[in-house]
């Protein structure tokens, strides 16, 4: 094969007990005598033993011809051999290889003192794998999984480069490293106590109260662990996180379940963290205002998911994420997206046609919990056919519970709710812990599974078809929400319920679901209400829009549904923040609160949909 090309076997998909070994027995070299495909014990037999049963395969990358042949990769039955072509521009050595055909990063992000530092790119793509790497969990071994290198021997590979210093200070032990997990519904399973437990526990720069307060973990500081929300648990994390004394922090996405106001505090907690105290802030993150209000570099991530990545030297905040979203990165001269991202520049657009029978009427409504500890009032409103009405406003203040209630879930206190609707409702917090594969799963909830329409219209743009035969058990974050996407959508019903829909998915993925769902209610006629945080996708999707606001965990109220432009100024406002246009791309900027666009924006009212401008 030639050396800019890799071969991917994919052990969870290899499946020798089911197949008849067709990428071996297609394979041309091996057809003329040669061992390209072959049992992978016979390679490695002293380092993976073969243990009995039938025998996964190896593939050798100088014997292979290349991705220009690609037999073995249409005869596998189980989509578990990947042929890949690497860029020509990428002339380097693997950072880190996990072993033979198995993923490869090629380079790392480099950590500066006193800077946020950004990583934007697809999930599989090895960020994880790049920031383990820089906390010493994972020693580099340059692609020679079989002789891994001397530390001497990987200081030489980045010699002359900011990493040297950062890897030799590692290697002393003169670097100390916090880590917020990616996943914070996991939190639970690792810590049993309550909240104030957890972070003074881990207190160790002697600031808890401060961001006890700023995060408004307070309301929850005596809770227990595992009866902690989303938001708040991300919130927890957040603090637990930043309250330690490190010089090296990753934030492995800080935005999921939490509202734009708590997106924008958490922040400024980080740039303060890396101004004030000096530290290395390194933040994996999907939500691009955000990620454009921390960062002041980005480092792009690019390759193909679970197979190879590559990570880009540090470009400028606006430079990186606007070449990201074009798929054009310039001074790597590589395209990594056939298609860009786009974004909508103007005011919304009007009600479809057709969009105007009412489908539900409900009447005013109130629901308590406990002794009055939350109370909801909702006002009376229409929900209409072939519309996406889009529900926003901070976290805690009902929205979740307006949902159930829709969905029979829950029951008002006050107020005769008889929606008479089939309501398919995909809550916020997926939880599967089914034992049965994804095609199984998703098949027994449709007639349509499997089918040419079901698989353009759903399928292929959640991205489903390599996790189909892997276990509901084993899927990641991102997967599980893809799945969950689906199988709502997948069902009969007058009314689609998403509840935040955008957790855990990357920028493209967003994206991709996004279409998924507008899609189907246009060529059903459905009707669906997404509840989310990430406002470009609320954008993109909702026709109208509604509106909670309250005090967070006291008193949540809903307005009635109303026009876009009319609701995205009214949550804007209750949150004291505006948004500007990127000149380039037209994507949604967080302005610097106290900035003349951010002043000029409130005075004229418009929080969002403001003309082009760039900010002083």
């Amino acid at each position: 094969m030639a050396e800019d090309s890799i071969a991917v076997v994919d052990l969870d998909r290899c499946q020798p007990d089911r197949c008849n070994y067709e990428c071996a027995n297609f394979c041309p070299p091996n057809r003329t005598g040669k061992e390209c495909i072959v049992p992978r014990e016979d390679r490695y037999e002293e380092n993976e033993p073969y243990e009995g049963g039938p025998k996964q395969v190896s593939i050798s990358e100088e014997i292979c011809l290349g991705e220009s042949c690609g037999i073995c990769v249409e005869k596998c039955p189980f989509d578990a051999i990947e042929i890949i072509n690497l860029p020509q521009e990428l002339d380097e050595e693997p950072t880190h290889r996990y072993g033979e055909n198995a993923f490869a990063l090629y380079g790392l992000p480099a950590p500066q003192e006193g800077k946020v530092t950004g990583i934007l790119g697809p999930n599989g793509i090895g960020k994880t794998t790049a920031v383990r790497v820089l906390a010493g969990e994972i020693d580099p071994n340059l692609g020679r999984y079989n002789d891994p290198p001397s530390f001497e021997q990987v200081l030489d590979e980045y010699r002359g480069t900011e990493l040297q210093t950062y890897l030799e200070s590692l290697e002393s032990g003169d670097v100390t490293v916090a880590r917020k997990p990616q996943y914070v519904d996991k939190i639970p399973d690792q810590f049993s106590g309550n909240t104030r437990e957890l972070i003074e526990s881990v207190d160790e720069r002697g600031v808890a109260d401060d961001l006890v307060e700023r995060l408004n973990v307070a309301p929850v500081i005596d809770q227990d662990i595992d009866t902690l929300s989303g938001g708040e648990l991300q919130r927890v994390a957040l603090a637990a996180t930043l309250v330690r004394d490190a010089d090296f922090y990753f934030l492995d996405e800080i935005t999921p379940y939490l509202d734009i106001g708590q997106r924008v505090t958490a922040a400024r907690l980080i740039r303060e963290l890396a101004e004030e105290e000096d530290r290395s802030m390194l933040v994996v993150e999907h939500d691009l205002a955000v990620l454009d209000l921390l960062a002041d570099s980005i480092h792009v991530a690019y390759g193909r998911p679970g197979a190879f990545g590559v990570v880009t030297p540090p470009k400028s905040t606006k430079n990186g994420i606007n070449e990201y979203l074009k798929g054009y990165l310039e001074n790597e001269n590589m395209r990594i997206r056939q298609e860009a991202i786009e974004f909508e520049e103007h005011a919304p657009r009007s009600v479809r046609t057709g969009a105007r029978d009412v489908l539900v009427e409900y009447p005013a409504m109130r629901k308590s919990y406990g002794d009055g500890e939350f109370t909801l009032e909702v006002e009376a409103g229409q929900i209409r056919n072939d519309e996406v009405l889009g529900i926003v406003g901070p976290n805690g203040i009902g929205k979740s519970t307006f949902a159930q209630l829709l969905a029979g879930r829950l029951e008002p206190d006050e107020g005769d709710l008889d929606t008479r609707l089939d309501i398919s409702y995909k809550p916020q917090y997926v939880e599967i812990d089914q034992p049965m594969r994804v095609d199984a799963f998703l098949s027994s909830i449709t007639d349509d599974f499997g089918s040419s329409y079901w698989n353009t219209e759903i399928a292929q743009p959640l991205q489903l078809e390599r996790i189909m035969e892997q276990s509901l058990t084993d899927l990641s974050g991102g997967e599980r929400q893809r799945v969950a996407i689906a199988a709502c959508l997948s069902e009969e019903a007058d009314l689609y319920l998403l509840d935040e829909p955008s957790a855990h998915l990357d920028v493209e993925q967003r994206v991709l679901a996004t279409r998924a769902i507008r899609r189907y209610t246009e060529n059903h006629g459905a009707t669906a209400m997404v509840i989310d945080h990430d406002i470009y996708m609320i954008d993109l999707l909702a026709d109208r829009l509604q509106v909670f606001d309250g005090t967070p965990a006291e008193y949540g109220h809903a307005g009635e549904p109303v026009g876009m432009r009319e609701g995205m100024n009214e949550f804007l406002a209750n949150l004291d923040v505006t948004f500007r246009r990127d000149e380039r791309t037209g994507r949604p900027r967080i302005n610097k609160p106290g900035s003349k666009l951010d002043r000029e924006q409130k005075n004229a009212g418009e929080y969002y949909y403001a003309p082009d401008a760039d900010e002083e």
